[in-house]
């Protein structure tokens, strides 16, 4: 399950910046199971624990960007939810991110290989991971990540290369690094799978309903329309939302079969 902040770019909160909410996304299934809002006065860090918090979250792994590596968060996930979770880590944990990145990767093989194409683009991923015998400086830590990313722009055979790192409670018997490479890459699909699909196929940017808690209402009506259409076996939503308008009764069939 990712946990995955997005921003409302056309409607504001009470001052003035962008609404922005705080989703959970099943990576398997493309469903949101739990929605908050971030307002003016609170933080995605201080919203994460009540998104989570009335969920079935046992032998779950929850996986999270940067801004979530909190010690907090890692404690409330084992300790109290008995989930497990994969986490990015970057400077904001600048403690953390000296030990990680400190850790002798040079001597460590590449464990897993990925190449992608699409839209122009060639993608070549590694992952690296090793078992930390020595304590990290996070909750319940036991091993590290480093993942390359080299990005090619498919014609002039130019390749940008980006590392990151990561770490996860889950010990090497019971998380493989090809287990490890999905998950991760799970949690990016959100922004293909969810928050691209209400920005391009449902323009939520340019949505005018800006005031109260429309733009959340919305934003939950967008996500169950999502949900139904994946539940039902559409894989392009856009396609099977025009398939849909040229026969109203179709939503019907779609609504039976969720």
């Amino acid at each position: 399950m990712a946990v995955d902040g997005k921003a409302l770019r056309g409607a504001r909160n009470r001052g003035g910046e962008p609404a922005r909410l705080l989703a959970a996304f099943d990576h398997v299934s493309g469903l949101v199971l739990a929605q908050a809002d971030v307002d003016g006065k609170t933080s995605e860090i201080t919203r994460f624990q009540p998104l989570l918090e009335h969920l079935d979250l046992d032998d779950r792994v929850i996986t999270a960007d940067a801004l979530h590596t909190q010690r907090e968060h890692a404690t409330f996930l084992i300790e109290q939810k008995r989930a497990h979770y994969v986490l990015i880590v970057k400077k904001n944990q600048p403690s953390l991110y000296a030990q990680v990145k400190r850790l002798s990767w040079k001597q460590i093989p590449v464990q897993h290989r990925e190449r992608d194409r699409g839209h122009g683009r060639k993608e070549r991923r590694t992952l690296k991971v090793v078992t930390v015998k020595a304590r990290l400086l996070f909750p319940h830590a036991v091993q590290a990540m480093q993942i390359k990313r080299q990005v090619g722009d498919g014609s002039a055979g130019r390749w940008r290369t980006v590392t990151i790192y990561a770490i996860t409670d889950l010990p090497a018997w019971q998380a493989s690094p090809a287990d490890l490479a999905a998950w991760i890459r799970g949690h990016w699909s959100i922004e293909n799978r969810l928050h691209y699909v209400r920005d391009v196929t449902y323009a939520e940017d340019h949505s005018q309903i800006r005031t109260g808690n429309a733009p959340r209402v919305m934003a939950t009506l967008r996500n169950l329309a999502i949900g139904a259409l994946r539940l039902a076996g559409a894989d392009n939503i856009a396609q099977a939302i025009r398939r849909i308008s040229r026969d109203a009764t179709r939503s019907l069939t779609v609504l039976d079969l969720t």
